[in-house]
């Protein structure tokens, strides 16, 4: 009994109770069972979990069910919300991405969801690790709260490193499922719960994803549902750039800073972002404490460029030795001027504002 299914008859006014007593006579004789075999015990697991006044369920049509979400033909029947069902009518942006991202992505991805929930905009995401988590927790830095839409009943947590997470997302945003207490994790749960992600969301921004990466699931959902589709570009030698590099070949927007959504988003989010003070009161960077008069840090960052580079290569482009080398990356790790990526290698780090750095 999916979506597709009983959507029509709710949106025809048709009452649940009574589709239970005696379903349509199109229904199949299969279809008919399903409606009559409730399991008792699934119905008391769900009641006595929505006995806590934190947890919720939204049915389609509730003054809480999202308008977005609504008007696709395959939306959920209902949804339980542990957390503020009121944010599932907010203005939302959705940042997805791979489960295995470089550092450097884990940052972009907390940057850009700081920047939308200081702006008021609720980032919506999926609870995987990787860049669903920093999308979480950049997005709790802000006041626009964030969404986790997971592929799990509610009364557990998927993936379990994210069970500290999850309950700070419950205390000031909301975990979404259309799964009901007592769901466990399936293959088939993902997908599914990647419509509602692009579903709930104005837009949905890629930060990285290799190229059979889950996230161009999402991506293609929000395409289909027509929604904005965002990319942010990478190394070319970088295997975590190439599916976001596929979407930005196939139409995607590509963006460099976390503005760039915005604008392009401008039309359906300025009555927002007219309410919401920007981040004016945010504290400026501290200047870089490298000495600016020694050349020698910006040959090394020339030399670095910006795809992921070993010491030794940098030893070889630059002609200082290797003890002097490491002494400087490690400095401008420090500064957070550059990154330790995998495997050892170091890139520069682009800074917040879209401007370059020059020491």
């Amino acid at each position: 009994m999916g979506p597709r299914t009983l959507l029509p008859l709710l949106r025809n006014g048709a009452d649940v109770a009574a589709l239970a007593e005696e379903p349509p006579p199109d229904f199949t004789p299969r279809q008919r069972e399903a409606v009559r075999s409730v399991s008792e015990a699934a119905l008391e697991r769900s009641m006595g979990w929505l006995e806590d006044p934190n947890c919720h369920l939204v049915p389609f049509g509730s003054r809480y069910y999202p308008e977005r979400l609504a008007a696709l033909p395959d939306a959920p029947v209902a949804l339980f919300v542990l957390g503020d069902p009121g944010l599932l009518g907010a203005p939302q942006i959705a940042i997805v991405g791979s489960r295995n991202p470089t550092r450097g992505g884990i940052q972009t991805a907390q940057e850009f969801a700081r920047h939308f929930s200081a702006n008021g905009i609720t980032v919506t995401s999926g609870l995987a690790l990787g860049i669903d988590s920093a999308a979480h927790r950049g997005a709790l830095q802000g006041s626009g709260g964030t969404i986790a839409v997971t592929g799990t009943g509610l009364d557990r947590v998927y993936p379990a490193a994210n069970r500290e997470l999850a309950g700070a997302i419950a205390k000031r945003g909301a975990l979404v499922s259309e799964f009901p207490p007592g769901t466990a994790a399936k293959a088939g749960h993902f997908p599914r719960r990647n419509r509602i992600i692009s579903g709930l969301s104005l837009g949905v921004l890629v930060v990285e994803a290799a190229l059979k990466s889950g996230s161009l699931i999402t991506a293609r959902q929000a395409g289909e549902q027509g929604r904005e589709v965002f990319a942010i570009p990478g190394s070319i030698h970088n295997p975590l750039a190439r599916g976001c590099h596929r979407l930005i070949r196939q139409g995607a927007k590509l963006v460099e800073q976390a503005d760039d959504v915005l604008e392009e988003l401008a039309p359906q989010l300025r009555p927002w972002l007219e309410k919401s003070s920007p981040e004016k009161q945010q504290e400026p960077e501290p200047e870089p404490q490298t000495d600016a008069s020694d050349p020698d840090y910006q040959n090394l960052l020339d030399a670095m460029g910006f795809d992921p580079v070993s010491t030794d290569t940098l030893v070889a482009r630059t002609g200082l030795p290797a003890e002097v080398v490491s002494s400087m990356l490690l400095l401008l790790e420090m500064e957070d001027v550059v990154t330790l990526a995998p495997g050892g290698l170091y890139c520069r780090r682009p800074p917040s504002n879209g401007t370059e750095q020059e020491f």
